[in-house]
């Protein structure tokens, strides 16, 4: 796992480099990335690299040659073609390399970005709720189509440098053994300004990370249908619009900071590198006025010693750049590092034929609080499920409903007790084959901008291309009558995104949701998550009453703030911060006189006046 990052630059040049040095591991990892995306690439991006790398010097050596040939009054036509076919295969090799970098980073983006997406499928509904985990992500995501190909490339730029300049000091010792000292100490400042500010930079934008999502938040409330009619009714655009302007301000100041800072920096050292080479240069002009080298010997150092401090800068800037490579990268491994907590199954229950034996579900004082919180969501909670048992579960909001079902699903672990299904403990269990199990609809079900029947086949993926099966469900869900009415039927599109797409009401969506619960039909438990709080009373009665046909032998859960809903239950279980107040049917809890009867007692007070 990477070393965690301190939260302020390190004091002290010794600490600076021991800090790079731990972010420099990053580096095996990400060239087995890039290596991985493409094999052939990066033979070829290494052969290139080298051949490049000592073109400059054979093309600065002949240049001399011909300065001297023609000072000599000597044939030199024969070096012009030379040079010229150095030049072209430079050119060539130029090209090749801007396209061996183009075909790696459409390679190395597309492998990561997929990588990313299956690290975000294993994830746990926990690591989502999580603004920590949700920050990694969205670095991972926001660099991983760069930086990781950066990296690559200025290793590479460091190796061709490393050549090239080995070259030159080959060429320069023999001319002036002292200017290769020059060339080195003079680049050294550049290089650790460059270091420092790279690190700042990285801090920077990774600090903001929190702040970034707000921004986004900010543009995705103004643009965004689900928001736009309270965007207009209470007039919140200038609110909104103001406080993303505010922050993008103080995003604004401190990218000015940093990029003041560098171009302050940038000048002040270059200034010093330009001084070193026009020191030399007047060095080496006198000894070629008095004779001591040839106009050629002059000519090739000037352009040896230019270049070469260009190639030493280059590495300073790549080694520079690797860094805050590096600690971009250390964001990436860091969110492939979560762990996901997932355990190999030690047994499973058999599974039941659609209307043989099922199986029971039963919680032993289980007690649940969610990550970083104090409170508890649930507590000492003891409940049984039968097979073939309509179970409702009423409360006000917060009582805990909605945590149990996540708990039911292994979204999330207890943090005490435990849940058996079917006489094993869910922790036992392969997540994915006990959420085969369930068929259910939440009451924040996803309306997908796709067509119908991938929005009602989704509830059983397996399924998706069995159109008698999506007709089915659809029936059972009672959203026939409005598919019927749809321009295309099963093949209309919805949702306002992409074009052509049809756009439903409140109530037509939730019927889709509902009979998506019902593609499974192997499903050995129903939950249903308010699943009529956007239809009409007809619709609820009808859908409730193939609800009861179509769960006979199944466990159901239903949740409902509708009375009229949950007394068609088996038992009802009332909640009450977070523990089982009341448990019974409808009549036992109307006689017993407590809080069931109390709330029932009020929302039907409220139909008859």
């Amino acid at each position: 796992m990477p070393p965690p990052l301190p939260k302020s630059p390190p004091p002290s040049l010794k600490a600076r480099f021991k800090n790079a040095g731990s972010l420099f591991r990053q580096l095996p990892g990400t060239f087995r990335l890039f290596w991985e995306a493409s094999p052939r690439l990066g033979v070829m991006l290494g052969v290139l690299t080298l051949v490049a790398a000592v073109m400059p010097a054979a093309i600065a050596w002949v240049g001399k040659l011909i300065v001297d040939g023609v000072v000599a009054r000597e044939p030199v036509l024969h070096l012009v073609a030379l040079e010229f076919g150095l030049m072209v295969g430079s050119t060539a090799v130029e090209r090749s390399l801007s396209l061996v970098r183009e075909l790696g980073r459409a390679n190395l983006g597309n492998l990561l970005n997929e990588r990313i997406l299956h690290k975000a499928m294993e994830l746990e509904l926990r690591h989502f709720e999580d603004s920590d985990t949700y920050d990694k992500m969205q670095n991972a995501r926001r660099e991983a189509s760069s930086r990781p190909l950066g990296l690559v490339m200025d290793a590479f730029s460091i190796v061709r440098n490393l050549v090239t300049l080995s070259t030159y000091a080959v060429l320069l010792v023999s001319l002036s053994p002292w200017s290769v000292a020059v060339l080195v100490v003079a680049s050294i400042p550049a290089f650790i300004a460059e270091a420092r500010l790279a690190e700042e930079g990285f801090r920077l934008y990774s600090w903001r990370a929190p702040e970034g999502r707000k921004l986004n938040y900010l543009e995705w409330i103004l643009t965004r249908d689900s928001h736009v009619k309270e965007v207009k009714v209470f007039g919140l655009g200038p609110l909104v619009l103001g406080r993303y302007r505010a922050l993008f301000q103080k995003f604004f100041q401190e990218d000015r900071s940093l990029a003041l800072r560098r171009m302050g920096w940038g000048l002040g050292l270059g200034l010093v590198s330009l001084g070193a080479f026009y020191g030399c240069y007047a060095f080496v002009a006198s000894r070629a006025s008095l004779g001591t080298i040839t106009v050629g010997d002059m000519v090739l150092y000037l352009g040896v010693f230019r270049q070469g401090q260009g190639a030493f800068q280059g590495i300073l800037s790549s080694v520079g750049s690797m860094y805050e490579g590096a600690l971009f990268m250390s964001n990436l491994f860091a969110f492939f590092d979560i762990p996901t907590g997932q355990e190999v199954p030690r047994a499973l229950p058999a599974r039941s034929p659609p209307r043989g034996h099922h199986n029971a579900i039963e919680l032993r004082d289980v007690s649940f609080r969610y990550p970083g919180k104090e409170a508890w969501a649930l507590r000492h909670l003891s409940l049984r499920l039968e097979p073939g048992e309509k179970l409702a579960l009423v409360g006000e909001n917060g009582a805990g409903k909605s945590t149990l079902v996540k708990l039911l699903l292994r979204l999330y672990e207890p943090t005490e007790g435990d849940i058996f299904y079917g006489g094993v403990n869910l922790k036992d269990m392969d997540p994915k084959d006990l959420r085969s199990r369930f068929g259910a609809v939440f009451q924040d079900f996803v309306r997908y901008q796709f067509n119908v029947a991938e929005n009602i086949g989704l509830g059983h993926v397996e399924a998706l291309e069995d159109r008698p099966r999506i007709v089915r469900a659809a029936e059972q869900g009672g959203a026939s009558t409005v598919i019927e009415a749809l321009p295309s039927q099963y093949d209309t599109m919805l949702g306002g995104w992409f074009e052509k797409g049809f756009e439903l009401s409140g109530g037509q969506w939730q019927k889709l949701g509902v009979a998506r619960a019902f593609m499974r039909e192997d499903a050995e438990v129903l939950i249903l998550d308010e699943p009529t709080a956007s239809i009409d009373a007809e619709s609820e009665h009808a859908l409730f009453e193939r609800f009861q046909q179509l769960a006979a032998e199944r466990i159901a859960l239903v949740i409902s703030h509708r009375f009229s809903t949950v007394r068609m239950a088996d038992r009802i279980a009332v909640l009450h911060n977070g523990q089982v107040e009341e448990l019974g049917s409808h009549a036992e809890l109307m006689a017993r006189g407590g809080r069931y009867a109390h709330l029932f007692n009020l929302q039907a007070r409220g139909y008859r006046d």
